[in-house]
């Protein structure tokens, strides 16, 4: 005999309906439908999360920690490492220059809308050229120790400070 798949279904007991209340007294949850009587939870539309009865909530109690930087820069960080290994698994073309986009491709830059930060975790062996939004300076280091050389961004002019 053959399995069909019309015929498929689930064994006994693995799917329970849900309860419906409120449908009468026999059901065992008529009347008021397991809700108890009157109350604010025992009528629609309550929303009662951190609620704490007029005194003021613990999430408003407690002191907030912390700061959030609105204009951080968002940099996809990749590691020196990584690099090489793309470039052993020639997902990386040594000859060409390396930049977000090539990153990107490679699967090892993911998010960065302001682009990509080198650090110089692993080793590097091949003699790259990178296009890069930041480098550490221990990065940079070891890509001209390894032949390449890292381009940055020019940094924007300083203002005359103190005037």
């Amino acid at each position: 005999m053959t399995i069909k798949l019309n015929d498929l279904r689930d064994n006994n007991g693995a799917r329970k309906g849900r309860m419906r209340v409120g449908r009468g007294i026999g059901s065992g949850k008529g009347k008021t439908a397991g809700r108890g009587q009157k109350g604010q939870k025992a009528r629609s539309g309550v929303a009662i999360n951190g609620f704490e009865g007029g005194q003021m909530p613990l999430h408003m109690r407690i002191p907030k920690r912390g700061f959030n930087n609105i204009f951080a820069k968002d940099f996809a960080i990749v590691n020196l490492g990584q690099v090489q290994k793309l470039v052993d698994a020639k997902k990386l073309d040594p000859k060409k220059t390396v930049d977000h986009g090539a990153l990107k491709a490679a699967g090892v830059a993911r998010g960065g809308k302001d682009g990509v930060r080198l650090l110089a975790k692993g080793e590097l062996t091949a003699k790259l050229n990178f296009a890069v939004a930041g480098a550490s300076k221990g990065a940079i280091e070891a890509v001209e120790k390894a032949g390449g050389k890292v381009e940055l961004p020019a940094a924007p002019a300083e203002e005359a400070k103190g005037e």
